[in-house]
């Protein structure tokens, strides 16, 4: 059985998704909460394990059971290659598109992005990391459903929105990028 993001986004897959959303909200509970550490954590998860499969190596022994099969983790260099080359190509085009906008091509965009990035200044300065990242993740997790549900509902205000962005943008544009002097503009040599 094949099993897609937007299967687990949308809840498709009911027990996935609630799974996910509860082993995430379990790791939450316990660095944010509880305050536990993450080098104690993965310390603890690894003498527990190691102390499962001590007692059960001990007793498939002494009651004459096959030993524990522990599968061998091989690591394909190929497939680690791939996915930095992935990371790689996918981080240099974020920064083409980051000094496009960020260079004044786009000034639609670039005010979006100045905005967008303000926004998320100003929520990470009321939340700590992980709290961001489990906003986050809750939201990936609900978002995509509600969407899905409420999409007549989602689609007129999202039109509404955009309409009074794009006049206020005219407007800032009229009163304020239009009064900004500019130099001659020189021609580019071909």
């Amino acid at each position: 059985m094949k099993i897609s993001v937007a299967d687990v986004l949308l809840w498709r897959n009911q027990k996935l998704s609630a799974t996910l959303l509860f082993g995430v909200t379990a790791i939450w509970y316990l660095f944010e909460v509880v305050e536990y550490n993450f080098v104690t954590l993965f310390c603890h998860i690894c003498i527990t394990t190691m102390l499962i499969v001590f007692i059960r190596s001990i007793t498939a022994e002494y009651f004459g059971w096959n030993p524990p099969k522990i599968p061998e983790l091989i690591s394909n260099e190929d497939a680690f290659r791939e996915v930095v080359s992935t990371f790689h190509r996918r981080l240099n085009e974020l920064l083409r598109k980051f000094l496009h906008i960020a260079g004044g091509n786009d000034p639609l965009y670039f005010f979006l992005v100045l905005t967008s990035l303000y926004i998320i200044s100003v929520i990470g300065s009321i939340f700590n990391f992980l709290d961001l990242l489990f906003v986050g993740f809750l939201c990936m997790e609900t978002l995509p459903y509600l969407y899905a549900r409420y999409e007549k509902e989602v689609e007129y205000h999202a039109g509404q929105m955009t309409k009074k962005a794009s006049k206020m943008y005219k407007r800032f544009d009229s009163r304020v990028l239009n009064k900004i002097p500019r130099g001659p503009v020189k021609e580019k040599k071909r």
